[in-house]
């Protein structure tokens, strides 16, 4: 049994600084030991006192008469080190510290949280700054959670990893409310040791838990994260995180809370995309999302029937559900034939969507007979039935009918309760149909179903610098290189730039101009200027006898604006009919990400971008590369919006795993680097970059 398994199922339990009053936060966790069915031995150890509930209580962890799996320790920061250097002394597995005050107070606190860490030696920490966890599957509690007062919670397939203590009760209290089965709940907080990570590879081994849930506020080894993350979806174990630190407020908040940094949101969505795991929106989806995932049924389509006995709520789900583009077709005829047969009289409207059986009567017999019919369609991938507020005094019947039904179909089975009803709600999900109490909640649960399904692979392309890339690397300078030498760079890369010549005079501007065409683009060549448009550095459309005059009026305006007076020029190929990309870089405390978007001049005005993480080593793939362009909003731009030839898209993804390659390749080196424009012409005849930026650091 390794460490992590001996702290998730111990044996033998010490509670270092245990309290005989029980009102105490110290007091709980022997409490809740005994009062859960813990079945192995506790050991309370507190020098003050002989007996805590019943137990006998040792004075120090030196009097102790075995070697405990897990030591809990409720001191205070000045003194669990204390505590934890004696455990890991006698050869314990793993200790839980409760103590805050460590780095999220500032430097004193990154004090003690070093001293934590150096008496722990090879022992396993969980903590400090945690509220304990929660093995509900064996009937172990080791934590101090005031919600844990309750006298019992259901047991089921979801776990959930908090990087917050607090939050690890609110949830274990409203899944208990809803009737929601949780397998194993651990508050991972300041994370000195044993983080997010960890406990998602752990997960991914036990048997009991089907969807993991995780509350974020930071990731802090990218890499281990990704690597676990990406064990789970090969497990089939789908993960659903709630990640805050959107807003500014949000992020500085999470950060004060354990002391670490965050890195930028729009990371964390590449983050996650990347590793097939599902971001919930909202708090309450971190349950919403896990609960309609652990029924283990599977949505095929976007396909859903209504099936109501409140037609305003059977709006709501309707609507609700076509904003995040689910459908709600009609039945199909023979569907539609099943249903007006099960219809007495003409009040009930049982062919159309939603199937609104109102004013016929919840009849058992109806009720069933429409599900089934429902359920064996095959215009319909899944099912939402609403419960109104008729079912309050029958709440057994609606529950009842659905669930004859559920062996007639894998199909997902939703319920929205109108009324107040939590009863009513909590009786359907411990039956094996996950239901909500808003409209919004139905459309997420689903949401998370279909995605679940897809695979986002996030292969990597392993570097094979050439000698002749190599060559060109080592020739680099630090610093900021001009546009003629990023653009280099990047060729030796298999990125094409637009045919070019440095030019320093007018007479050289012309000759230049002649051999490119009737027109072309003049520009600066500046490695002091990286960004040439907004100081009058390119011109458009010069031609042979506008060059001359042109060079030497952006001579005097650079001059005036810049008060740098440009020596060299580029005269540049004018491209027409291409897409103008950005293809960029990010750098971010959660590693390197490569950013594709809409580029030009108006790059910023349109924020069209999508990012992905480059993995701990190599390029992109193919694949990945494909996928974001094929997430721009703008993407029908390269895919022949309204008649306009379709753009080279083979060639763009070469570009970007190209260009990945060369962020790989040059590592720690490269501070920036921008390729906007590439232009991306017509399909066959390739990408050119344009326009570049390059800034490296010391070889």
């Amino acid at each position: 049994m390794n460490t992590i398994s001996r702290l998730m199922r111990p044996q033998t339990v010490a509670v270092i600084g245990a309290s005989a009053d029980t009102a105490k936060t110290a007091g709980r966790p022997v409490a809740y030991l005994l009062k859960h069915g813990f079945s192995g031995v506790v050991y309370p150890v507190n020098p003050k006192a002989t007996e805590i509930c019943g137990l006998p209580c040792y004075p120090d962890i030196a009097s102790l008469p075995t070697v405990p799996d897990v030591g809990i320790v409720l001191l205070g920061a000045e003194r669990a080190h204390q505590a934890v250097r004696e455990l890991a002394q006698i050869g314990c597995a793993a200790a839980i510290v409760l103590a805050s005050g460590y780095t999220e107070v500032g430097e004193e606190g990154a004090k003690r949280q070093a001293e934590l860490i150096a008496a722990a030696g090879s022992m396993r920490i969980l903590g400090p700054n945690t509220i304990g966890l929660v093995n509900i599957t064996d009937q172990i509690v080791l934590s101090a959670s005031g919600a844990l007062e309750m006298d019992h919670f259901p047991s089921g397939a979801i776990s959930l990893v908090s990087q917050s203590g607090g939050i690890l009760g609110s949830l274990l209290a409203r899944a208990s409310a809803r009737g929601i089965g949780l397998a194993k709940m651990i508050s991972t907080s300041n994370e000195v040791d044993l983080e997010l990570a960890d406990f998602i590879d752990w997960l991914v081994d036990d048997e009991v838990t089907k969807v993991i849930a995780l509350y974020v506020e930071t990731v802090r080894d990218t890499n281990k994260f990704r690597a676990a993350a990406l064990r789970a979806r090969q497990a089939g174990k789908p993960i659903v995180a709630f990640k805050i630190g959107r807003s500014e407020a949000g992020a500085k908040a999470a950060i004060s809370h354990t002391g670490a940094l965050a890195g930028s949101d729009r990371m964390y969505d590449a983050l996650f995309k990347q590793t097939g795991i599902l971001r919930a929106q909202r708090f309450d989806e971190l349950l919403d999302m896990p609960a309609a995932l652990a029924t283990g049924r599977s949505l095929h389509g976007n396909r859903v029937a209504i099936l109501t006995s409140t037609g305003g709520a059977g709006t709501l789900v309707s609507d609700a559900l076509g904003v995040t583009g689910f459908e709600t077709p009609p039945p199909d005829a023979e569907t539609a034939a099943k249903l007006r047969a099960l219809q007495q009289g003409d009040h009930a409207a049982l062919d159309r969507n939603p199937i609104d059986v109102t004013l016929a009567g919840l009849q058992p017999e109806l009720l069933k007979g429409a599900i089934s019919a429902v359920l064996s369609s095959p215009t319909y991938d899944a099912l939402v039935v609403i419960v109104g507020a008729s079912a309050l005094a029958m709440p057994e019947l609606m529950s009842n009918a659905i669930k004859s039904c559920m062996s007639l179909s894998d199909k997902p089975i939703l319920a929205y309760i109108s009324p107040h009803a939590p009863n009513i709600g909590s009786l359907l999900t411990q039956g094996g149909v996950p239901a909500f109490s808003a409209p919004e909640s139905c459309s997420a649960a689903l949401v998370a179903m279909l995605h679940a399904r897809q695979t986002m692979a996030s292969e990597l392309v392993e570097p094979i610098v050439t000698a002749a890339q190599r060559s060109t690397i080592n020739a680099l300078p630090s610093g900021s290189l001009d546009e003629e030498q990023a653009k280099r760079l990047f060729s030796s890369f298999g990125i094409a730039g637009v045919r070019e010549t440095i030019v320093t005079t007018p007479g050289q501007a012309q000759i230049a101009l002649s051999a490119l065409g009737e027109r072309a683009v003049l520009k600066i060549l500046s490695s002091e200027i990286l960004h040439k448009s907004e100081i009058g550095g390119v011109a458009v459309n010069v031609t042979a006898a506008t060059i001359s005059h042109r060079l030497l009026q952006m001579t005097q305006d650079v001059t005036d604006k810049a008060g740098i007076t440009p020596q060299r020029f580029l005269v540049q190929e004018m491209v027409s009919g291409g897409i103008e990309i950005i293809l960029g870089m990010h750098r971010d405390v959660l590693g390197v990400a490569i950013l594709l978007g809409m580029g030009g001049v108006t790059a910023e005005l349109l924020q069209d971008t999508t990012l992905r993480l480059l993995p701990s080593t190599g390029g992109l793939s193919s694949e990945t590369a494909r996928e974001m362009a094929l997430s721009l909003k703008t993407w029908p731009l390269l895919d022949g919006y309204r008649g306009r030839p379709k753009a080279d898209v083979d060639a763009l993804v070469k570009a970007i795993v190209d260009f990945s390659t060369m962020v790989a390749t040059l590592g720690d080196r490269l501070l920036e680097a921008e390729i906007n424009p590439l232009f991306v012409l017509e399909q066959g005849q390739g990408v050119k970059a344009a326009d570049g930026i390059v800034v490296l650091g010391e070889a």
